[in-house]
């Protein structure tokens, strides 16, 4: 049997920036008509490296061949015509523009272009790579299922052979990461070539030929996945071992903490980002919000917390209205807000030990009349840092100096170990490697035996599925049902999320 010829080689791959190393002397391989998983911690080096591929960056040091020849990559321009396309995490396309009109540009016609046959070819590769598509439709029209295609059509139609998928499943539906997987195998069978960069390990499992694995900037190891498992590439990613399976132990759902009523708010533009929403939260358990990234979780977290006004509705705390109360007055009632920007919440330049009175600095024992008692901050400081496992080298440290993972710890840390009865937390492990996710999934786990209520909104849903008592589903701002986590649910959870099946109330657990 012959062996599979390489399509992209980068041969010690060097990058710095303002003195840090993000790849250092990094050789990557991927075969022709593979597809070959990147997988890493967060600033393990994995996007940085697949933007010096698609001409992003320029490497320091290193070399790159596409199918055997040295390629001189300066430009997206040059990816290009070397049959390399990218979809981004975050997708680059012109919402007011049509799906024509957004697979044309760069192409050099601008908006002058043969419509019919542009068209046509779109629909020819659509169907040849199942991506259904309405090629007339604007982008805002389309769910963030139908954008992504867009965004594979456009590598599709400018050529790419070797295409680049970064985080690719984040905003997606579970039935439509089951169809881009579908795809992805269906294009590597027609020779093109998929480099795909994820946290989801399952993915990696369900879907990668091999895997290469970076940390802190270094290939660490190079992996057929057939040969391999969760646990070995998590082990991998982060140096230690990393448990995939958390003990959750059955708690008796206690009393209401809180409660929502008919809520409504607007979003920013004006628009109603949450239409009459009602749910309770009761303690010791964990209420997940699922749904696709932009459904109005956001928004109806930031009502809750205060954040936000709320058009029409009620919040109750504890029993007491809590509609109108002012932040302060939420905190004072038992609430606890983790929001999804979570530096938004911390003051970068001030210390870890600063950064954790925020909250407590006007009562004892931190507070001593007009000051702060500085032993008292740092002793409180350094307890948190022990029992929320926060590596740092004191609590004196500027928090900005904490990795993404322990920045969430820190946070997490300060608002827990205040009295809290409600705890609301949008997207706790956004951006976090499995290490760090493990961390926080254990922290808020530990605080259902203790009575507490948990709020959870995530797009992950395996996030949601592991650790909620119940899930509440949304959809255009609507709660379209809430259920348990059961294996038997899925396709219902689903189907809400994608705007297709709305629950009658009664038929709510």
């Amino acid at each position: 049997m012959s062996e599979v010829p390489t399509a992209v080689l980068m041969k010690g791959i060097t990058k710095r920036f303002a003195g840090v190393v993000a790849n250092s002397n990094i050789d990557f391989e991927v075969r022709e008509g593979e597809i070959h998983a990147l997988l890493g911690e967060n600033g393990a080096g994995k996007t940085t490296l697949m933007n010096i591929l698609y001409g992003i960056y320029r490497p320091d040091e290193g070399e790159i061949y596409i199918y055997g020849k040295k390629a001189h990559i300066h430009s997206p321009k040059d990816a290009i015509a070397l049959g390399i396309g990218m979809v981004h995490q975050q997708f680059r396309l012109v919402q007011t523009h049509t799906v024509v009109e957004n697979i044309v540009l760069g192409t050099g016609n601008g908006l002058r272009f043969e419509e019919e046959e542009v068209r046509q070819k779109i629909v020819d590769l659509a169907q040849r790579y199942s991506l259904a598509i309405n090629p007339d439709a604007r982008i805002w029209q389309l769910s963030a299922g139908e954008q992504q295609r867009v965004e594979i059509l456009k590598a599709l139609y400018r050529g790419a052979k070797i295409l680049i998928l970064d985080e690719p499943t984040s905003m997606l539906t579970p039935l439509e990461i089951k169809e881009l997987l579908q795809t992805l195998r269906r294009m590597t069978e027609e020779g093109n070539t998929i480099i795909f960069i994820t946290h989801k390990l399952d993915e990696v499992t369900a879907v990668s030929h091999r895997v290469t694995i970076l940390r802190q900037g270094k290939v660490t190891a190079v992996l057929e996945t057939a040969k391999t498992n969760k646990v070995q590439l998590a082990n991998l990613m982060v140096g230690r071992e990393v448990l995939f399976r958390l003990e959750k132990p059955s708690v008796e759902r206690g009393s209401e903490v809180l409660r929502v009523e008919g809520l409504e708010a607007l979003s920013d533009k004006g628009l109603i980002a949450v239409n009459n929403v009602s749910f309770t939260v009761h303690r010791g358990e964990i209420l997940g919000i699922a749904g696709v990234a932009g459904n109005g979780q956001r928004e109806l977290l930031e009502v809750i917390a205060g954040l936000r006004p709320a058009t029409r509705g009620k919040i109750f705390i504890n029993g007491v209205e809590a509609t109108r109360s002012s932040i302060r007055e939420r905190i004072n009632m038992g609430m606890s807000y983790v929001p999804g920007e979570r530096m938004t919440a911390l003051v970068p330049n001030m210390s870890i030990a600063e950064n954790m009175i925020l909250k407590s600095y006007r009562t004892a024992p931190i507070s001593k009349g007009a000051f702060i008692d500085r032993r008292e901050m740092l002793n409180l400081a350094q307890r948190l840092i022990q029992e929320y496992e926060v590596i740092t080298p004191g609590p004196e440290k500027p928090v900005k100096l904490l990795s993404g993972g322990n920045i969430q710890r820190a946070l997490m840390a300060r608002e827990l170990s205040q009295q809290v009865d409600i705890l609301v937390a949008a997207y706790p492990t956004s951006g976090l490697d499995v290490g760090a996710i493990e961390t926080i999934w254990r922290i808020l786990l530990s605080q259902r035996p203790l009575g507490k209520a948990i709020l959870l909104v995530s797009d992950d849903l395996e996030e949601i599925l592991t650790l909620s008592d119940r899930v509440a589903v949304m959809h255009n701002g609507e709660i379209m049902g809430i259920v348990e986590p059961k294996e038997e649910n899925l396709e219902k959870i689903g189907l809400m999320m994608a705007g297709a099946l709305k629950l009658e109330q009664e038929q709510w657990v």
